[in-house]
């Protein structure tokens, strides 16, 4: 796991959080097929995130995990603005700016990067990588002259050659062109940094050089990261807090440490069951197999939306109607939860 001194600025905290999520939703149009038109009936929408609270302070690195098609990236896109919420407000820096204008929006990006998961598909094959990671200094109005300077600085800081500058992504390996999009994110000076799934497409020994990479970058300029993953392995290397994502929603949010060692959320018990490891008594930890799909989020369940696949046997009738909220059941530990809140 991350290593406690990198995680006190996480723990410490500050007055305000450097990114404030609150009520966030991100629906999307569904069109509806012929049958439902004949029958009269519009078009429904796609609750990818469905009101989402979330505080990222200065310096930490937040993980956010869960399945595939939970709501990961869309979300993560969202506070970037890169899709418009349909709902909510996002905070950056105490500034609102779910109200800016385009040209202020353009301002504020110098602010707000990403870094994407597959780093050949994000960049752009007839593109020198000079062009590539110089064109978000293009796009905010730098000098030509100081730009092709600016990417040798960004080629060194992440590990690449100067002779790299005019070569195109094809002639790379995967990781170094990962270090490209990282050279990319970083080129404008950004706080904060979205790391969307970055390592998911390189071979392990590869994955271990790239977040350390970005350790030794968020130590080096302050950076503030939220940091999506599927493995938990990573997010709990990486990660001075956790936040699980189920459906549209956050579901539990935690320390790295305190979320693997006490999770209370069913989901989050069954993630972390899949998770390979050794108990103090040489015991290995029983798997919990969940049965089912996840509900469909274009109809998403009026109560607890992890109640038809719930194994507990706390639940009851209000999981089933009444939507639970995410409540801080223990200092920093927030679940949504009936069933766990009630046996607490």
């Amino acid at each position: 796991m991350k290593p406690a001194a990198a995680a006190a600025p996480a723990a410490q905290g500050r007055d305000e959080p450097l990114v404030q999520v609150r009520g966030l939703k991100q629906y999307f149009p569904v069109r509806s097929n012929w049958v439902n038109r004949f029958l009269g009936k519009g078009n429904r929408w796609l609750h990818a995130v469905d009101g989402v609270d979330l505080d990222i302070a200065q310096g930490e690195t937040l993980g956010l995990v869960g399945e595939s098609g939970c709501g990961k990236s869309t979300l993560a896109r969202s506070i970037l603005r890169l899709h418009e919420p349909t709902a909510g407000s996002i905070r950056f820096a105490g500034r609102e700016i779910t109200a800016l204008s385009p040209a202020e929006m353009r301002q504020m990006r110098r602010e707000m990067q990403i870094i994407f998961q597959d780093p050949f598909a994000s960049l752009n094959p007839r593109r020198t990588v000079e062009q590539i990671v110089g064109l978000p200094l293009q796009i905010q109005g730098v000098p030509r002259p100081e730009i092709r300077k600016r990417v040798l600085e960004l080629l060194a800081k992440v590990g690449l050659s100067p002779s790299h500058i005019d070569r195109y992504p094809h002639q790379f390996s995967g990781g170094q062109r990962q270090r490209i999009g990282i050279a990319r994110a970083l080129a404008v000076n950004p706080r904060f940094v979205v790391a969307d799934e970055p390592v998911s497409a390189l071979d392990v020994s590869i994955q271990a050089q790239i977040l350390n990479l970005l350790q030794e970058l968020q130590a080096e300029l302050g950076l503030t990261y939220l940091f999506i993953s599927h493995d938990l392995a990573v997010i709990s290397y990486v990660s001075d807090r956790i936040a699980v994502m189920y459906l549209g929603r956050i579901v539990e949010l935690a320390p790295t440490e305190t979320l693997f060692a006490q999770p209370l959320h069913p989901y989050t018990r069954a993630l972390l069951s899949a998770v390979p490891r050794v108990g103090s008594r040489g015991q290995v930890r029983e798997r919990i197999l969940l049965s089912g799909s996840p509900p469909t989020p274009i109809d998403p369940p009026k109560g607890c939306r992890f109640y038809s696949r719930c194994y507990l046997k706390e639940k009851n009738e209000t999981c089933r109607h009444v939507d639970p909220e995410l409540a801080e059941l223990t200092p920093g530990h927030r679940v949504a939860c009936h069933a766990v809140a009630g046996t607490l």
